[in-house]
């Protein structure tokens, strides 16, 4: 099976597999809710402004291939669930990484650790590492490891549900002879520079479950 999503689709799919966990008690959504979802501020890059059409289309498309579908026994309004783990045999832990990919692109096994904190823990880099190797190794393959930036301490990874070529354009290596050695310090400052940005997506987690807590006293 060949998953080739556009934006949207990504999108529509990513969202659905985020709020299954993320406010179980809304879940499967109401198209309102998941035309929210998809245009929410917090943990997506890019940021959309999607309409209802375009997620309609979506959602027709995912379920042409399986990945959606109306949920049975919703009641007089329709509501939408996913189906990413029985097609693709998936656990929570491989939805929640891919997930966390589809949401904010290209990562780092830290990054990926702490923005997919709120739908699974993973407890650490380790096993990380040890679900990102089985999403490589699935049929077909889900994830490919980029190849590291010059200057970088860390490799990213990304999903291939959908080939983002602008990402992996920026992401190729340097020619041959152009990446200098690193500078005394320079891995130090890279060290900080990873912290950091690990520190910012687990600020960034804080917010969204701040945020979906606020949201079911405002419904």
């Amino acid at each position: 099976m060949e998953l080739h999503l556009n934006g949207v689709e990504r999108r529509v799919l990513a969202s659905l597999l985020e709020k299954e966990t993320t406010t179980p008690d809304y879940y499967p959504l109401t198209l309102d809710a998941l035309l929210a979802a998809c245009n929410q501020k917090t943990n997506r890059e890019p940021v959309m402004e999607l309409e209802e059409v375009a997620v309609r289309e979506a959602l027709h498309s995912l379920e042409e291939v399986g990945l959606a579908r109306v949920a049975p026994d919703a009641g007089r309004v329709a509501r939408f669930e996913h189906r990413m783990g029985e097609v693709l045999n998936l656990g929570r832990r491989e939805n929640a990484l891919l997930c966390t990919l589809l949401l904010r692109g290209a990562q780092t096994p830290g990054e990926l650790r702490a923005r997919s904190e709120r739908m699974h823990r993973l407890e650490d880099l380790d096993e990380v590492q040890l679900v990102l190797q089985k999403l490589i190794e699935h049929d077909p393959p889900l994830v490919k490891l980029l190849p590291r930036q010059p200057g970088t301490k860390e490799a990213r990874y990304v999903d291939l549900l959908g080939e983002n070529e602008t990402e992996w354009s920026t992401a190729a290596p340097a020619a041959a002879g152009e990446q200098a050695a690193p500078a005394p310090g320079d891995e130090r400052i890279t060290d900080l520079q990873s912290e950091i940005a690990q520190l910012r997506a687990e600020i960034e987690v804080l917010r969204e479950q701040f945020a979906d807590f606020r949201r079911q006293f405002e419904s």
